[in-house]
């Protein structure tokens, strides 16, 4: 089984930028994609981006298109989650977590290994 560990989250002014973090070990190959997921106090966790292991296809949620990029290295099993002009309202928790459906989606009800999670504070 794949094991996730995020990193990378802090404390950031506004219009700041923050590179997330997810290292995979265990069954490295055994997962399609990867998403970054974030939980807002009180609020219920949404998906932010996701990208297939093979081909580095990827998907946004609306709300970070333009802001975010997400990406992977293979031989590092790490993929990364670039974030810029952030706002109050990225304060979350960032999770990451796999999928072994072929189906890129942004649907929690796909994935089925997850990380800790890490810190992201947007504040000034």
């Amino acid at each position: 089984q794949v094991q996730f560990v995020e990193s990378g989250g802090g404390l950031v002014q506004p219009g700041g930028s923050l590179r997330l973090s997810c290292i995979a070990s265990g069954f490295t190959t055994d997962y399609y994609a990867i998403g970054w997921f974030r939980q807002a106090p009180g609020k219920e966790r949404e998906g932010v981006s996701c990208i297939s292991r093979r081909d580095g296809r990827t998907y946004y949620a609306d709300s970070v298109k333009g802001r975010f990029t997400i990406s992977r290295d293979n031989a590092k099993n790490t993929v990364y989650l670039q974030m810029s002009s952030l706002k109050p309202e990225d304060t979350a928790v960032y999770y990451c977590a796999s999928t072994g459906s072929r189906i890129l989606s942004l649907g929690e009800k796909w994935y089925d290994t997850w990380g800790q999670g890490t810190q992201v504070t947007v504040s000034s």
